[in-house]
């Protein structure tokens, strides 16, 4: 209980610490958003290291660092986004609902941060934000952190993949890099101010190119996606199969 409070109020002073920093600079910036980006990598580190959890990275000789991806993993804690931050060496933004585009001075960071949103109030405006997505990536390349599951696992099984955020990949012709992370969801559980010292892999697969894939066909791709997801999270031996 004591660690979960710890956890919450060091989220909270270096958000707000590390947004204000990161959303100021990046007004005098040429590619906005880019600072916020180095100082997203700085707070996730800080979060795990005063959070005291422990994680190791597997593969990331698979990735271009000169190129820009769509990276999807699994979903099983709100540790997970400070855990892609920090594994993950890249001007990353998240895909975040259009609602928190409205919250006081996060709503401010996530839009100077370059995040993208989605509305999902229907299926038209989802497939709008989709394409706004799009759009803003291909005049300001940087990568991506899906979780096309949608929703947390409360065992650690993971759900079929919606289709929707991957289509961001399609349209833009950025490959996808299937993440795998691994006793996430061992660390809390949603609802619970408990947070478990539990050592955490972040398991980083083989870039899958979307060239055979359509807007027809982006069930197949989903479906492919979350088997790579599922066959990183259940490799036996992550030195010789991962990283």
């Amino acid at each position: 209980m004591l660690r979960g409070f710890w956890v919450l109020i060091n989220v909270s002073i270096w958000t707000t610490i590390l947004g204000t920093v990161g959303a100021l600079a990046s007004l005098f910036e040429a590619k906005r958003g880019r600072t916020m980006g180095h100082c997203a990598r700085i707070w996730a580190n800080v979060i795990l290291v005063t959070s005291g959890i422990p994680y190791k990275i597997y593969g990331l000789k698979h990735l271009d660092p000169a190129n820009q991806y769509i990276f999807a993993g699994n979903h099983g804690s709100g540790f997970d986004i400070p855990l892609a931050f920090a594994a993950l060496p890249y001007w990353l933004v998240p895909v975040a609902k259009i609602e928190l585009r409205k919250v006081p001075v996060l709503g401010w960071v996530m839009n100077a941060g370059g995040h993208i949103f989605v509305d999902r109030s229907s299926h038209e405006k989802a497939i709008s934000s989709m394409m706004k997505a799009r759009d803003s990536l291909i005049k300001t390349p940087r990568s991506v952190m899906l979780w096309p599951e949608g929703s947390r696992t409360k065992d650690g099984t993971i759900a079929p993949f919606k289709r929707g955020g991957l289509l961001i990949s399609i349209e833009t012709g950025m490959p996808v890099v299937p993440v795998a992370f691994v006793n996430s969801y061992k660390l809390h559980k949603k609802g619970s101010w408990r947070v478990n010292k539990i050592a955490v892999e972040i398991r980083i697969g083989k870039p899958i190119p979307v060239d055979n894939y359509t807007k027809e066909t982006r069930r197949d791709f989903a479906n492919n996606v979350r088997d790579a997801v599922v066959r990183l999270h259940e490799s036996p031996v992550p030195g010789n199969r991962v990283g």
